[in-house]
């Protein structure tokens, strides 16, 4: 059991994979751009499709990864022939009805929409999120927590940000991953009244959160600067 449990700890696609997905279809919007601009749409449209593949293929490896850990930390052996094949096909099965795939809604996906609408359309909200664009702007801060739910601490001073793809909601990450340890099989989001399952491979810090934060930040940090500004007025009047 104890190798077993040090294969399936090794078993992650947290790192390596990601990265490797996030330069995949940077280089495939690069790409899709040059198309763009000589009015190439159908191989435009391809890039696309390609971009959905990988982000459908690195959810379903996620998930694999998660099962093979999952049955790392939960499996006892018995005097009974143990069928891994339907263990780990029913752990993935778990999983994937736990936290459905939705590549189209995937942050990497939208920055490639919006790279190629930008072509011969810059400055204008894509087709159909006229009004999407304009509750973003107007809530962008109330979308994010406030603060990490397992640590306290506010968003805008944690040290290792991570967002769920699934929820949208942000911890610390060392202080998710632990919790997500610690309440295996099925780790419910801490957030109160959130029902996702959290899946660590899908916990990142994905590429709009930095910049969230930062502007999160420089809102806070204008707010306090006025309020200072407001009370030395005060008080040189007095």
């Amino acid at each position: 059991m104890g190798g077993y449990t040090m294969v399936a700890a090794g078993f992650t696609t947290e790192d390596g994979v990601d990265e490797e997905i996030r330069k995949s279809i940077n280089i495939f919007k690069t790409i899709a751009v040059d198309l763009e601009k000589n009015e190439k749409t159908d191989k435009v449209k391809q890039l696309e499709e390609g971009v959905l593949e990988l982000l459908e293929t690195y959810d379903d490896c996620a998930r694999f990864s998660d099962a093979i850990k999952s049955m790392g930390e939960s499996y006892q052996p018995s005097d009974e022939p143990t069928d891994f094949r339907k263990v780990l096909e029913d752990e993935v099965a778990k999983l994937k009805a736990a936290s459905p795939s939705v590549p189209a809604s995937n942050p990497l996906y939208r920055n490639f929409k919006e790279a190629v609408w930008s072509v011969h359309h810059a400055g204008q909200p894509m087709p159909g999120e006229e009004q999407e664009d304009i509750i973003m702007t107007s809530t962008q801060n109330n979308i994010l927590n406030i603060m990490c739910p397992i640590t306290g601490k506010p968003v805008i001073e944690l040290q290792d940000p991570v967002r769920c793809m699934d929820c949208k909601h942000i911890y610390e990450k060392g202080a998710i991953m632990q919790y997500i340890r610690k309440k295996k099989p099925q780790p419910t989001c801490p957030i109160g009244g959130c029902p996702r399952i959290l899946q660590a491979a899908r916990i990142v810090c994905d590429p709009e959160l930095l910049v969230e934060i930062e502007e999160m930040r420089a809102t806070y940090n204008t707010e306090v600067h006025a309020t200072a500004v407001e009370d030395f007025t005060v008080i040189d009047d007095e």
